[in-house]
């Protein structure tokens, strides 16, 4: 009966530190008693690193930060499969790039447009509708779409660590923000069921909007230019503007982020900074300095050097998404 009794406390303290655990699907290491000890300092009231609710500002890259971004980022293929979709009402793009190389499915020479041929298949293939319009079309494209690699939806892909963080951080008053250098109209239709991150908490690469009365009904149409890239030194820019408090945590994975981290890390009191470091081919997909996409070259030195965090997922993270 002792021995009964003793197995039964045994497995019930287990089942309860499981229970109790808010990270479950990181591993115990470094990393995640980071996080642990960083979020009870500063939410432990009588604690001299206490931060008040107001200031529990949290901001998180999306792109290879809360979900995969290879081969190639997630918008590009939504915008791939738009220029497919228009392309009966634009015969010229059979030989105008990047459209042409799309229809031909030559992603090489897509790639080869660079940053500029990219920012014009956004504009054509985003430009012309109403938001609402937009947002439909991402939503319709978000349910029905699948990774060219993997075969599973877009949505599918998020990190379950991750999710669990945001989760975590906001049971202890934190506010949760995307700063993304995706598109703000793409990326506010689907975060909120996808991170639990409503709209209003997304800050992204914005173009520009325009006040228009449309049969008889007020819209607002989204215009061919860019009026923020929140990327880089964009990120900080775009967190003033849209937030107007500057974090206390940041998350990212590239170089992109570094000043966003650095940002974040300049504010006076406590601070915590973490680098998703894509380290399981195996699971995902293992890439760093040498990437084209979500390159992690000066980040990765400048986390070392100052004592950032970061994240090895193959050895951090029990599992990269969420179970099906």
């Amino acid at each position: 009966m002792k021995k009964l009794l003793i197995l039964l406390s045994t497995a019930w303290l287990a089942t309860t530190a499981h229970a109790a655990d808010p990270l479950p699907s990181w591993n115990e290491g470094a990393s995640k008693q980071a996080i642990l000890q960083f979020v009870e300092k500063v939410t432990q009231e009588g604690s001299p690193d206490f931060v008040p609710l107001p200031q529990r500002i949290a901001t998180f890259d999306n792109d290879g930060t809360l979900w995969s971004e290879q081969p190639a980022y997630f918008q590009l293929f939504f915008a791939i499969d738009r220029v497919k979709a228009l392309a009966p009402q634009h015969p010229e793009w059979k030989t105008k790039e990047p459209f042409a190389s799309i229809l031909k499915g030559d992603m090489k020479g897509l790639m080869a447009s660079g940053e500029k041929g990219l920012v014009t298949l956004v504009m054509a293939t985003h430009a012309g509708m109403t938001t609402e319009e937009f947002e439909k079309s991402v939503a319709d494209w978000m349910a029905s779409a699948k990774h060219p690699k993997t075969g599973k939806p877009y949505t599918a892909m998020v990190y379950q660590p991750m999710l669990e963080l945001m989760s975590y951080l906001r049971a202890k008053g934190f506010k949760t923000f995307i700063v993304s250098g995706g598109g703000i109209e793409f990326m506010r239709p689907w975060t909120e069921k996808t991170y639990g991150i409503p709209p209003e908490q997304v800050v992204g690469s914005s173009g520009g909007l325009k006040y228009e009365v449309r049969d008889g009904k007020p819209v607002i149409v989204k215009l061919p230019s860019l009026v923020l890239n929140d990327d880089k030194d964009g990120k900080p820019v775009g967190i003033q503007r849209h937030i107007g408090r500057r974090p206390i945590a940041a998350f990212g994975n590239s170089d992109g982020d570094l000043q966003m981290l650095q940002w974040t890390m300049a504010g006076s009191g406590p601070r915590f900074a973490l680098y998703v470091h894509h380290t399981d081919a195996e699971r995902e997909w293992a890439y760093d300095r040498k990437s084209p996409i979500g390159k992690l070259d000066k980040g990765l030195d400048e986390a070392k050097a100052k004592g950032w965090t970061v994240v090895d997922m193959k050895n951090d993270w029990q599992q990269i998404y969420p179970k099906q």
